[in-house]
C-alpha cells in the first residue's frame, strides 16, 4: 500500500490539490495527510459528514439518492467526492462512506465500505470493500484503501472508472 506522503508528492508534481469527505473514518484520512510535513502544498481540507443530512447539505449529495439508497452506497461516495472537491476548490476529491459497526446501517452489513475519487473532467473512480474485523480495524483499513485508490488514479493504474 502507498502512503499519504507518496500521494502528496504525486499531487505536488501535478500541481494538483486534494480535499476529503469522510463519514465512517471521522477525520482519519485528513489526519493521515496532514501528518505529513509540507501537506499544505496540496491538501486543501475536508468535511467530516458523519450525519446523513450533512452529506446533502454540505456536499450536495442528492437528497433523493440518500432517501432511496441510504448513506452507504457507491453513488453516495461518488457524490461526496465530487461535492468536497467543489466545496474546497480542489483538483481531486476523495470520499468514504460505509459501516464500521457494531450494527448494520441502512440494511448494509458491517464492513461494507465505498470509496470514490473525483477528478478533472468530472471523472469518478470507485472501490467497493468488504472488510472484516473490529470497528477500529475497518476504519484503519478504509483509510489505507482510500489512499491506495487515489494513488492508483494518480499513477494511472485506475480501478473501476466511471464517467
Amino acid at each position: 500500500m502507498v502512503g499519504a506522503a507518496e500521494v502528496l508528492s504525486l499531487l505536488v508534481r501535478r500541481a494538483a490539490t486534494l480535499a476529503v469527505a469522510e463519514s465512517l473514518t471521522g477525520g482519519l484520512i485528513g489526519a493521515a495527510f496532514t501528518s505529513v510535513s509540507g501537506a499544505s502544498k496540496s491538501f486543501r481540507g475536508g468535511v467530516i459528514s458523519y450525519a446523513t443530512d450533512l452529506k446533502h447539505r454540505l456536499l450536495e449529495v442528492p437528497d433523493e439518492l440518500l432517501r432511496r439508497e441510504g448513506a452507504v452506497h457507491p453513488e453516495v461516495a461518488a457524490a461526496m467526492a465530487a461535492g468536497v472537491a467543489r466545496l474546497c476548490e480542489a483538483t481531486y476529491g476523495l470520499a468514504v462512506t460505509g459501516v464500521a459497526g457494531p450494527e448494520p446501517q441502512d440494511g448494509k452489513p458491517v464492513g461494507t465500505v465505498h470509496v470514490a475519487v473525483s477528478g478533472p473532467g468530472d471523472q469518478i473512480w470507485r472501490r467497493q470493500l468488504r472488510l472484516e474485523g473490529s470497528r477500529e480495524r475497518i476504519r484503519v483499513e478504509t483509510v489505507d484503501e482510500a489512499i491506495d485508490l487515489l494513488a492508483s488514479v494518480l499513477k494511472g493504474n485506475n480501478g473501476e472508472h466511471t464517467g
